[in-house]
């Protein structure tokens, strides 16, 4: 099993793969060269919190991308940044014959397994701790695991939760659909933070497979999740 770390600029890969002769970094490379020389041109992309409107002809991959998930959850282009380079990634091992890669950007996750994962949940919860995983069973198709957090990490969020978390078939879809429900982890205290989040969460339920939300004493879920377990031992982390 091959493992890597990529670190450029604000993305930082940690990379678990069944290819160890494949140029991941070069392609990230290429794709971030992409979207920056987009992002020179494009100003509004990098700054909106909100979708924009967009000509899907002649442009980069990666900025399609960006584009078709931030309007499809209702948030800005750049929220669907991390995931997006996720997903790409991942899609780009399994052209090259990968059954079993995980790609993690920061949180935002995309794999395949041909093999049973066990993927750690950090949210730094008083009640939970960070002992608990998502334990995702074997599959022949690619998955997408992302969360948003308002208390852990650099990303903007206008709420206050430990951690939400999206499971979708698209990464880069569950990267921005993360980032709109953990927006609406807000209210007067921790069981309508909750409440409030769960109610935005329906709204989007034709774009992921399940949602988690941890906020203090209090968890939601909408759709179907994988098993939680207990262990100390991930093959990755949120």
């Amino acid at each position: 099993m091959h493992f890597e770390e990529i670190d450029i600029d604000q993305t930082h890969i940690r990379l678990k793969s069944d290819l160890d002769n494949v140029n991941l970094k070069g392609y990230i490379l290429k794709i971030r060269s992409e979207l920056k020389r987009y992002i020179s041109l494009n100003r509004d992309f990098l700054l909106s919190l909100e979708p924009l409107k967009y000509n899907g002809e002649n442009l980069p991959d990666i900025v399609l991308k960006m584009y078709e998930s931030s309007t499809k959850a209702d948030v800005g282009p750049m929220a669907c940044v991390a995931g997006t380079i996720s997903q790409m990634s991942l899609d780009y091992l399994i052209e090259n014959g990968s059954d079993f890669s995980i790609v993690e950007n920061g949180g935002d996750i995309a794999l395949i397994n041909n093999r049973n994962v066990l993927c750690g949940i950090y949210s730094n919860n008083e009640v939970l701790g960070n002992n608990i995983a998502f334990n995702i069973k074997a599959r022949k198709h690619p998955l997408g695991i992302c969360t948003s957090s308002g208390k852990i990490g650099h990303s903007i969020s206008f709420g206050t939760s430990d951690s939400v978390s999206v499971i979708s078939k698209s990464p880069s879809l569950a990267d921005g659909l993360a980032t709109r429900i953990a927006n609406e982890v807000k209210g007067k205290d921790s069981e309508s933070k909750v409440s409030n989040a769960l109610e935005t969460a329906e709204n989007y339920k034709e774009y992921f497979n399940g949602v988690l939300i941890i906020s203090d004493n209090n968890i939601g879920t909408v759709g179907k999740l994988p098993k939680i377990i207990e262990s100390k031992d991930f093959d990755v982390k949120l």
